[in-house]
């Protein structure tokens, strides 16, 4: 396929604001961001461990509420909605890949791509050209009655690029996408990234601190402390901190446990007709 021209803006946060409280008073995870992402754009999101990166994506993919601002998918805004209608919004329209891969074990490459489709209630015949269309495009036609426990760690986070992109999503959202893969096969997962979000006009976010997978972006943010900075030219945040001294940082407010159950929700929730 040819390649996508950047169009209207398909996702934007206005002023977003995510502050969570501990024991030590407040932490302003989020502070202030102001975004826009376009159709055929891949934009990395670029920051130290801690620095706010998984909140701002969970915030961006309607996984969390933000304590103040606006999130906006297309026309529609996030925050007037109730956890059905914004379940069903991530369903339609957003795409999750996980650093963790996310794939059911005792289930085929197949039936893990299939999964959203069986909640959407499509047709048998259109989820099966759906999930075919799909493994091809990440290369494994061939693997699909493999289990996860068959397939490389390389494979494993293929299918999950499959099953984020079969329901056909107008956004991609992937956090750490390649953190536990080695470098030649963490080049190869973003070439697909770059090559899906190219060819099929998606608003593609993808977080991450190397410096290999940043080159291969549309455009590049830097986070720190919850704040964007201008781009710096080195791989480590705009205000050189080194990564290393926040390695330990976790964000609070237990974000992956939180997504988890948002996610969870969605494969649970009644199916629409």
């Amino acid at each position: 396929m040819e390649h996508a021209t950047m169009g209207e803006a398909v996702l934007r946060a206005r002023n977003v604001v995510r502050t969570f409280s501990t024991p030590g008073g407040e932490v302003h995870a989020v502070a202030g961001i102001d975004l826009s992402v376009q159709s055929g754009e891949l934009l990395v999101v670029r920051g130290a461990s801690g620095a706010g990166k998984t909140t701002l994506l969970n915030l961006l993919g309607g996984l969390d509420r933000p304590t103040s601002g606006e999130i906006m998918i297309g026309e529609q805004a996030l925050g007037g909605l109730d956890e059905d209608a914004l379940a069903a919004l991530r369903r339609d329209n957003v795409g999750f890949i996980f650093q963790a891969f996310g794939l059911v074990p005792v289930l085929s490459a197949a039936e893990n791509v299939e999964l959203p489709l069986r909640i959407a209630r499509l047709a048998p015949a259109e989820r099966d050209a759906r999930v075919a269309e799909a493994l091809e495009l990440v290369g494994l036609g061939a693997h699909r009655e493999q289990r996860p426990g068959e397939l490389s760690g390389g494979q494993q986070q293929r299918v999950g690029i499959a099953r984020a992109i079969v329901s056909r999503p107008r956004i991609l959202i992937a956090d750490e996408p390649t953190g536990q893969l080695d470098s030649r096969t963490a080049a190869q997962i973003m070439d697909l990234l770059v090559a899906l979000t190219h060819t099929r006009g998606l608003a593609a976010i993808v977080s991450t601190h190397d410096p290999l997978l940043v080159a291969r972006a549309d455009r590049v943010i830097d986070i720190h402390d919850g704040r964007l900075r201008p781009p710096a030219d080195g791989p480590g945040p705009a205000d050189g901190t080194d990564s290393a001294e926040r390695t330990d940082s976790a964000e609070p407010g237990e974000p992956e446990t939180r997504r988890s159950r948002r996610l969870a929700r969605d494969m649970e929730g009644e199916p629409r007709s």
